[in-house]
């Protein structure tokens, strides 16, 4: 459950609406600097999806449960 003040976190997978539960943490080497972070965010049937995806292309940096990023 969800209120006002706490959005639910919704997966990043392409017409999915389900709840994140994973935070993906990437970055394109070619155009971020290393500490750089951007963040997709993946339900428990897409993790693993989303995951390959940016390995594959060497992106993926960490995985972290979707309840750790700071949302303020």
């Amino acid at each position: 459950m969800s209120d006002s003040t706490s959005p639910e976190l919704v997966c990043s997978a392409k017409g999915c609406r389900a709840r994140a539960l994973w935070a993906l943490r990437w970055n394109n080497p070619t155009l971020h600097t290393p500490e750089r972070r951007k963040t997709w965010l993946a339900c428990e049937r897409h993790r693993e999806q989303l995951s390959e995806f940016l390995a594959l292309r060497g992106f993926l940096r960490e995985t972290e449960p979707a309840s750790s990023l700071d949302r303020t």
